[in-house]
């Protein structure tokens, strides 16, 4: 069948353009008047904090502390009471003062006189509403010179500035301020913007009229009929007999109309498979949230752990990067006197690591005797996880025992992270390396190699998996050993709780908004020493 010849919707609409492109002359102005707006007040920015940063230098900020516990007034100070009333009174300055911020409300000490209700030296006063937080942001060093506006009673629009006075140590002790008048600025801009607004107006509803008439034929008629379809497409899509459109514009809407019809038979076609599909994706996004639920369950989550033994104390924590992971950590008592650690790392993320994960953990657990060594241990799981291992899995494995009596140790290391321990005589964390034993898992009949290592009495092992040292920003950078020595060498705390979470927040500002990609999972451990009754 020859298809007919078609007059282009372009070309209907070509008037219309024509007058959208007048209108939009005209639209084009009101940016030009915020431009002009926002050049005019950036005039009275730079004006406002050149006179709080010309306050802030002169003011010898060693002398603050002095006047608002004495509250005695000297030379100096009335030299620089007098510099801010002279300043006040040359320029559009309506308030010019200097106070100290505390915790909950402000200290004046100095406020030029040129107004009623000047405050005097050490009188307090509440903060406003929002003044707490808007101190909080200029009161450090290097602080944003952002400008604040507001509309005085009596003085009409005014501006706002804050710089803060630092001392010879370079410490913040005050903050200088100010509220300057914006004269007749806002009132000159809003008579423009309402002239605007009303030819703008005008205009458009002279075209509308014209516009109506021309579009109402050829495009808002067959697009009516278009939406009368819509609806009884989408309220019956059950319905056997297709629905048809009546449109002859010979342009773009009917080849819509033709193209509408067939969409309706495919639409009614793929709503009923995806019914189908939706309702398994809901049965494995469940199935997943039990998955979830049941690996936070295996993993220890109760501390302190044992907060009857004063021989250590420890901590640890894991966030998968799917909703189930494959890194895991435990640690359990061998017997009375010996602590069990574990952390490791199965390869791959998802569903299978994270079951490979639950026989690996339970695995090892199991077969810490006492009277086997841990890479004994490590050698009867590598065993038992090779047989029948079709998916080719393996895990990364750190496994110690501690005897608690007297901080030796005997540790393996399968592949895995190099440990970071801090000695309480140095101080510091550094990484312990030595050569690893493959991961377990890889092949059957391997033999792990142990190490002995000695605790003293606030000794300190951080021990963790690649999703640390491996977290990525978005410039692909590793965050790397030095970036976590970095990290844990700047906590303060020996509280294992607070050693993670400083950690975990160097993570955080080091990757951003880039995506987690492995699981981060860390656990610390302090020895105590023996604690005897």
């Amino acid at each position: 069948m020859k298809e007919k010849e078609r007059t282009t919707l372009s070309k209907k609409m070509m008037y219309g353009l024509v007058i959208f492109a007048i209108l939009l002359v005209i639209c084009i102005s009101i940016p030009i008047m915020i431009s002009l707006y926002y050049l005019e007040v950036k005039e009275y920015t730079n004006s406002a904090f050149s006179y709080t940063r010309t306050a802030a230098d002169l003011i010898d900020g060693d002398r603050i502390a002095a006047y608002v516990e004495t509250q005695e007034k000297d030379d100096y100070y009335n030299e620089i009471l007098n510099f801010l009333n002279k300043t006040q009174l040359e320029t559009d300055i309506r308030y010019y003062y200097v106070f100290v911020p505390k915790e909950d409300d402000l200290i004046y000490v100095w406020d030029a006189e040129n107004n009623e209700g000047a405050c005097e030296l050490g009188q307090h006063e509440e903060y406003m509403e929002g003044g707490k937080e808007a101190v909080a942001a200029v009161y450090r060093h290097d602080p944003p010179e952002e400008i604040k506006m507001t509309n005085d009673p009596t003085y009409g629009f005014i501006v706002s500035a804050f710089s803060p006075v630092f001392n010879s140590a370079g410490e913040p002790v005050a903050v200088v301020g100010l509220d300057m008048s914006v004269p007749d600025i806002i009132q000159m801009f809003i008579r423009f913007f309402l002239l605007i607004v009303a030819v703008t107006a005008a205009a458009s509803a002279l075209m509308m009229v014209i516009s109506y008439g021309v579009l109402k034929k050829s495009i808002i008629e067959p697009i009516d009929q278009l939406t009368d379809s819509a609806q009884k497409m989408v309220g019956n899509l059950e319905r056997e007999k297709a629905i048809e459109i009546d449109i002859h514009t010979n342009d773009e809407l009917e080849t819509l109309a033709d193209s509408f019809e067939k969409m309706d038979e495919d639409l009614r076609t793929y709503i009923k498979e995806l019914a189908h599909v939706t309702a398994e994706k809901e049965r494995i996004g469940a199935e997943l949230n039990v998955a979830t639920a049941i690996q936070a369950d295996m993993l220890p989550k109760i501390f302190p752990y044992l907060p009857e033994r004063k021989e250590f104390d420890l901590f640890a924590s894991m966030t998968p990067a799917k909703e189930v992971g494959g890194d895991f950590y435990d640690f359990f008592m061998v017997d009375d006197d010996h602590l069990g650690i574990v952390i490791a790392d199965v390869s791959g993320k998802g569903v299978p690591a994270a079951l490979f994960m639950v026989i690996a953990k339970t695995l090892i657990k199991n077969n810490a005797l006492p009277e086997l060594s841990p890479g004994e241990v490590l050698e009867k799981v590598n065993d038992q996880l090779c047989e029948g291992n079709a998916t080719g899995l393996f895990v990364t494995v750190w496994f110690a025992i501690v005897d608690l009596r007297t901080g030796s140790g005997i540790s393996v290391n399968a592949g895995h992270e190099h440990p970071a321990v801090k000695r309480a005589v140095s101080g510091e964390y550094e990484l312990v390396k030595y050569r690893h034993t493959p991961a377990v898992a890889t092949m059957e009949g391997l033999v792990f190699r142990n190490r002995e290592f000695q605790l003293e009495p606030g000794d300190m092992i951080f021990v963790y998996t690649d999703g640390v040292t491996e977290a990525t920003d978005s410039g692909n950078n590793l965050f790397g050993e030095e970036r976590l020595l970095e990290a844990l060498n700047q906590c303060d705390s020996s509280d294992t709780k607070d050693i993670l979470a400083s950690v975990k927040r160097s993570i955080d500002t080091f990757v951003g908004e880039a995506p987690q990609f492995d699981d981060i999972t860390m656990m610390a451990v302090k020895y105590n020493g023996s604690v005897t009754e």
